[in-house]
């Protein structure tokens, strides 16, 4: 695939901090792909990010379906999202972005930034919503508008259906790897890096599932109980950024260092944290069957090679994590509606059907997960343009 359409790199004024924004493909004149905010993001995570967003949109794309695949963008700002002057360095960000999110850059939350906050800080920027570039391609744009809306404001068991949908698709993309494996629910024990939108969705979903959690870990250190987390009470305890109060744990529960996740004694292993979680000088401590890749990038080329060398799989970002920017397109373009158990089944049914061809082609190629997604990216793309073209 050839170099980013457009690379921007945006200093602050004021702060001096600075910002990025990698528009590596337009589809039909838009590209979508969140926006994060931590310390150290750099260009060339960003680039990456943006990347996989192309990669993500091409992999949901069907053609008897409403949603039409956009390209793929990334937005970045290098500050840590609890710093005082973080929120009014966003609007900032935004303000200067403005010209790119009112023509053909979508966005929305990822890491250290929610969606209502990204939403608050875009309309003090000026911004009619930060999803705007998309509208002129949908037929009834009012109607699409009130149901994106409707969708983001259903609640079920105190989290959003917004939060909850990426989970579910990670949670079911471990659970078709079980499946096909022929490992039963029940026994089989579950690692999570990081308690927020994503980790938290996917141990709830994990554990109804039947799984035990047995180690969550977030940025005071990792909780580990090896007959099982309480996952609800730790959902119910965590702040905005994921942080357990540690007063809710049980006489059961260990508390234990930052990386003890990795090592836990279980089967699946899902970091839903940082990019870069897995490199090459820990991925020796993991003894996991399974990595699912709930985070952006977390186990770097290096460490998968050695984790591939020695058995362990590892179910790539691209695929297992897409289930979120699809279900927004899903929901805006009309292929579902604002209803929870709709969304949940159309997620299910897309993400297993996704994970079952990646896993049939890596098979069948005899290479990787990972291999077998950039195998079926590139099988896709040439389709999506010459029916609806890109700009390179």
């Amino acid at each position: 695939m050839a170099a980013p359409l457009m690379s921007l790199v945006w200093t602050d004024h004021v702060t001096g901090r600075q910002g990025f924004l990698v528009v590596d493909r337009l589809v039909r004149g838009v590209a979508s792909g969140g926006l994060r905010m931590r310390p150290g993001c750099t260009l060339e995570e960003v680039t990456g990010l943006a990347r996989g967003m192309t990669m993500k949109e091409a992999l949901h794309y069907d053609p008897a379906g409403r949603y039409v695949p956009l390209g793929g963008a990334k937005g970045g700002i290098d500050c840590d999202p609890q710093d005082p002057g973080a929120y009014a360095l966003l609007v900032r960000y935004l303000r200067a972005m403005r010209p790119h999110v009112e023509n053909f850059w979508t966005t929305g939350e990822d890491l250290g930034l929610t969606q209502d906050l990204v939403d608050r800080a875009a309309a003090e920027a000026g911004l009619v919503s930060s999803i705007q570039a998309v509208y002129p391609l949908l037929d009834d744009e009012a109607a699409a508008r009130r149901r994106l809306a409707d969708a983001f404001a259903i609640e079920v068991d105190g989290i959003g259906l917004d939060e909850l949908v990426g989970g579910c698709g990670v949670a079911e993309s471990a659970l078709a790897a079980l499946d096909r494996a022929g490992v039963p629910y029940p026994g089989t024990r579950v690692a999570v890096q990081g308690l927020g939108t994503m980790g938290g969705a996917t141990a709830r979903f994990l554990t109804r599932a039947g799984l035990s959690v047995v180690a969550v870990a977030d940025v005071k250190g990792t909780i580990a109980n090896p007959s099982g987390l309480d996952v609800e009470a730790l959902l119910r305890a965590r702040d905005a950024y994921g942080t357990v109060d540690r007063s809710v744990l049980r006489p059961g529960d260990l508390e234990l260092p930052g990386d003890a996740w990795l090592s836990a004694d279980a089967e699946v292993l899902v970091p839903a944290a940082v990019s870069y979680a897995v490199d090459t000088g820990n991925e020796h401590l993991v003894t996991a069957r399974w990595i699912v890749e709930a985070a952006n990038m977390p186990v770097l080329p290096e460490a998968e090679e050695r984790l591939a060398a020695r058995g362990v799989t590892v179910l790539p970002d691209v695929v297992v994590n897409s289930g979120t920017n699809a279900w927004w397109w899903w929901t805006l373009f009309g292929d579902i509606g604002a209803d929870a158990d709709e969304a949940f089944a159309h997620t299910r049914r897309s993400m297993r059907a996704l994970v079952e061809l990646m896993l049939d082609r890596a098979e069948s190629d005899g290479t990787t997960p990972r291999a077998a997604a950039h195998a079926l990216v590139a099988d896709r793309l040439p389709v999506i343009a010459q029916r609806f073209g890109w700009y390179r």
